[in-house]
């Protein structure tokens, strides 16, 4: 077993009931983005339980918040004539795409049988063509061709593709409700979720209190990835305006808040061993783990995550298995809701 490996399996483990995955966005129970719950989590204040509109108070002028301004693309095309969806997950160097065949169930897909190396016929008259497994041990992820020229495929998409929609989310849900109101840049294959509970109101708010934003990218991959596979290589984008300003912030003594652990994944990428941030663009394969530790992020918000997810150990490595375990304890308890449409933590450590 890899050292790695053996980090993911001491990632925290919990007992999570039946019942409390968000089955739709909040906006269909008749509530805003910014309504849903937040969780605020601090050694110094203990856990606080609040909605996400009320998330500028727990901020102070000068700390710097960072988002993820990728937007999502609908990455899943019918495969096969209908028997399978195809999940493009995410671009590589040389033209080569990360991929996943799934089969349709409910609202949402399973994995498929394990394929072997072929041509998938696609919508449109189009076509991938799978290479080789990505991970030894699992024929989940396949690289693989596509037939479409790289700068046709998000117009491709556009007209042949939907969301990658799960089971729990209970709903065909439109793209739309897998957006971010701040994305400006097509290319996650699922939604940065930390960041669905952002309204303009709430972004209006933070600022008003001195609060610093601050963008970058960081296109997401298939969040199936948790099943406790080698993490993939992720684009992204970290320009210099955000590398200079994140320097001013932690200079001056304000915490460097990210939105998500995609922009944790690409400010460590960039970041020196100082936690100096440099500009920076390519692909990332970086693995933030207790034992590697954090060097620029000093706060973050995120969702709520299966028990040993490997996005677990990100989330140890910023706040400490103590109050990462004393914090699920408290969402399990006050009933919090999971995944990409449910609730919010804010983590202070």
């Amino acid at each position: 077993m890899t050292a790695l490996h053996e980090a993911m399996a001491d990632a925290l483990d919990y007992d999570l009931p039946d019942g409390l995955e968000a089955h739709e966005p909040p906006e269909m129970r008749g509530i805003t983005r910014d309504a849903v719950r937040l969780l605020v989590s601090s050694p110094r204040t203990g856990h606080t339980h609040t909605t996400f509109s009320e998330l500028p108070r727990h901020l102070d002028a000068g700390d710097v918040v960072v988002l993820n301004t990728s937007s999502t693309i609908p990455a899943a095309v019918q495969a096969d004539g209908g028997v399978h969806l195809l999940h493009l997950s995410t671009t590589l160097p040389g033209g080569l795409w990360l991929v996943e065949v799934r089969r349709p169930e409910g609202f949402g897909t399973v994995p498929a049988d394990p394929q072997t190396p072929r041509v998938v016929a696609l919508a449109g008259g189009e076509s991938a063509t799978l290479l080789a497994p990505f991970d030894a041990g699992s024929q989940r992820l396949w690289f693989a061709t596509l037939s479409v020229d790289h700068d046709r495929v998000l117009p491709w998409l556009a007209r042949w593709g939907q969301p990658i929609r799960y089971a729990y989310a209970g709903g065909a849900w439109p793209l739309s409700a897998y957006q971010n109101v701040y994305g400006t840049e097509p290319g996650s294959a699922e939604l940065p979720s930390a960041g669905r509970p952002f309204t303009t109101e709430v972004i209006g708010r933070l600022v008003s209190r001195g609060v610093r934003i601050a963008p970058l990218v960081l296109h997401t991959g298939v969040s199936s990835l948790e099943l406790g596979e080698s993490p993939y290589p992720e684009r992204y984008s970290v320009p210099l305006a955000t590398a200079q300003l994140v320097n001013q912030t932690r200079r001056d003594g304000g915490r460097v808040v990210a939105i998500g652990t995609t922009v944790v994944r690409a400010l460590e990428t960039v970041g020196d061993e100082r936690g100096d941030v440099h500009p920076g663009t390519g692909w990332t394969d970086l693995v933030v783990t207790p034992e590697r530790g954090v060097r620029v992020v000093t706060g973050l918000l995120s969702g709520w995550h299966p028990p040993r997810a490997s996005h677990l150990l990100l989330l140890e490595a910023v706040a400490g298995r103590p109050l990462l375990e004393e914090a699920y304890g408290e969402a399990v308890r006050h009933e919090y809701r999971w995944h990409e449409f449910g609730d919010s933590h804010l983590l202070l450590p």
